[in-house]
């Protein structure tokens, strides 16, 4: 019987750290040594980390990204590896490492190399390059003009990156068609809501329609606002689901893949269509030869079950915090507690990313601050371990009123005493990550930023954005399921009941200023992620009156949001690299 047996390393590299993870890289392929693989996988770009950005036009940063393969190279001592990396010209096939050269004078593009101890077997260039979204690739690579097929132990494996497998008629079905059994594919593939049901269900049928056995390898981990969840599969022949690795963590899967079991279905009548003449001509056939297997037990690969998608949300807002912090040198973060939902969601997170002992909040009362919220924010930090300072907001609060007393004479109270105390907690948050270090995590919702219901140089500053792209009810959500999954729940009961207020001013609730949230959430979906005109909203069964409210405050309320910080993705379509509105903008 023919088996292939193919390591997977899902690992969380950091972009530009190419030190780092080459290291990482060199250890995964130990491992996978040890484990007796036959060839190991690594997600796309696993050299720089993904996406460089702009990284990609410094030429050194190419040229030290392709030494890092001759480092590499000496680790693949009897199996090969499959390595995401910055290609550089049209290196493929046979053909020698591409020569270190300024960036300039050759083609970039998203590859694979396919490594020997003896050096580079194969280099695959990403044909189809995503441009949408929070996708760039255009900007910088070129697309692929080759397809190079692998023999290896009676197997013939075709290597492909990630949009490449997305598409029916992409490279997959031509590899498949010029005799692949397995595809490796490698990804970097960012989460939202629903992904990885979305991917298992596309890959399925992608390897259903094609008789081969595809291996997805993807990066896990949190890179600005995306965040990696993991998720690596093995999906057979028949499109079953063979092996699947943790979501949002590092994991190493290995699998034996029966390549007769493959051999077999294909003698059965196939439809599909074969390579095209053009398409054949571009097949680079590729043997390796390698020692004979050497003996090795049955691996039993892990089938990690899948997770509810409110719990994927919770874990990748853990991990895009965790990562965020530790990979920008961060220590310790400091939060305005409120007493709140947004606030204590957002120090529960923390302190599951980072532990109580570098999560610091600190407690603002103003003159209209209810005797609750000391006594919810005193309960909440005693329930989850970590430590707050409390410090009155009154004196500088009357100190500026004196100071603008004369200028606002005859003037009526209104949203600007509001702002001011936004704004006297912003500078005090931003005092203490000044003098200890500590980054500032903000806590407002995507609701809030949506309608500009925040203030600007208030509660929006700070270095990161924890919950921007989680709508409130999901906050809700957010909060009852973190509450059910420990012996006792953290966020007390009565922050979760008590009428969301920004307590700005006496007697205030957010409901004063904008519809219900149930109502609210629903509108600002159907806006801002699925671009459902007016009229389309209003026949979902809402008022007209409020749709034109609600489109009225989020056009408006663009340039609050270009000036926010960063945050993590969580659906389908959030604020920043997502969704690019003009600021200066007639359209209405």
């Amino acid at each position: 019987m023919r088996i292939l047996r193919i390591a997977m390393a899902q690992m969380n590299p950091t972009v530009g750290d190419i030190v780092g993870n080459t290291r990482a890289i060199k250890r995964w392929i130990k491992e996978a040594r040890k484990a007796k693989a036959d060839v190991v996988a690594f997600p796309e770009l696993a050299v720089t980390g993904y996406p460089p950005e702009d990284l990609l036009l410094k030429p050194r940063f190419v040229a030290d990204n392709l030494r890092a393969l001759d480092e590499i190279v000496k680790e693949c001592r009897g199996l090969l590896a499959v390595v995401g990396y910055v290609g550089q010209g049209q290196a493929s096939g046979k053909r020698a490492r591409p020569p270190v050269v300024p960036a300039g004078q050759h083609e970039l593009s998203n590859a694979a190399a396919v490594l020997s101890e003896r050096g580079i077997v194969a280099s695959y260039s990403k044909w189809l390059l995503p441009n949408y979204g929070v996708f760039d690739e255009s900007r910088y690579f070129h697309p692929g003009r080759t397809l190079p097929l692998i023999a290896l132990r009676g197997a013939t494996i075709g290597v492909n990156i990630c949009e490449d497998i997305w598409f029916p008629d992409g490279p997959t079905r031509h590899q498949a068609a010029a005799g692949a059994d397995v595809i490796i594919n490698i990804n970097a593939s960012p989460f939202h809501i629903g992904k990885s049901r979305i991917r298992e269900q596309m890959l399925a049928t992608r390897a259903r329609e094609n008789g081969v056995i595809v291996t997805y390898t993807n990066t896990v981990g949190g890179q600005d606002e995306l965040v990696f969840d993991g998720n690596s599969l093995v999906v057979d022949h028949t499109g079953a689901v063979i092996a699947r690795g943790q979501a949002f963590q590092e994991d190493f899967l290995l699998a034996d893949l029966n390549i007769d079991a493959v051999a077999r279905h294909r003698m059965a009548p196939r439809r599909g269509k074969s390579a095209t003449g053009k398409l054949a001509g571009l097949v680079d056939r590729i043997a390796v030869r390698v020692p004979a297997a050497p003996a090795r037990a049955r691996a039993v690969p892990s089938l990690e079950p899948l997770r509810s998608e409110l719990e994927e949300v919770y874990d990748a807002l853990v991990l895009g915090v965790r990562d965020y912090v530790r990979k920008n040198g961060f220590n310790k973060v400091v939060i305005g507690l409120s007493g709140g939902i947004d606030s204590a969601l957002t120090a529960v997170i923390a302190v599951d990313a980072l532990g109580a002992d570098n999560v610091l909040g600190l407690f603002m009362p103003s003159p209209y601050t209810a005797q609750e919220s000391g006594d919810d924010v005193a309960d909440l930090t005693r329930r989850i371990g970590m430590a707050y300072d409390t410090i009155s907001i009154t004196p500088a609060f009357d100190a500026y009123r004196q100071s603008l007393a004369a200028s606002f004479s005859g003037r009526p109270v209104d949203t600007t005493e509001e702002n001011l105390q936004a704004r006297i907690r912003g500078n005090l948050l931003m005092a203490f990550s000044n003098k200890f270090g500590h980054l500032v995590l903000t806590t407002g919702n995507k609701s809030e930023m949506s309608v500009g219901y925040a203030t600007l140089y208030g509660d929006m500053a700070g270095g990161f954005a924890v919950i921007k792209d989680v709508p409130k009810t999901m906050v809700y959500a957010l909060s009852e399921l973190r509450n059910a999954q420990g012996p006792a729940a953290v966020i007390p009961k009565r922050i979760i009941d008590r009428a969301p207020t920004a307590e700005l001013r006496p007697n205030q609730k957010d409901e004063d200023s904008l519809p219900p949230y149930a109502v609210l959430d629903p509108i600002l979906k159907a806006y801002v992620e699925e671009d459902r005109s007016p009229e389309e909203i209003v026949a979902m069964g809402f008022d007209r009156a409020v749709v034109a409210k609600v489109i009225g405050l989020v056009d408006r309320s663009e340039y609050k949001r270009r000036q926010a910080p960063i945050g993590i993705k969580i659906t389908h379509r959030a604020f920043g690299k997502d969704r690019r509105m003009p600021i200066t903008n007639g359209y209405r």
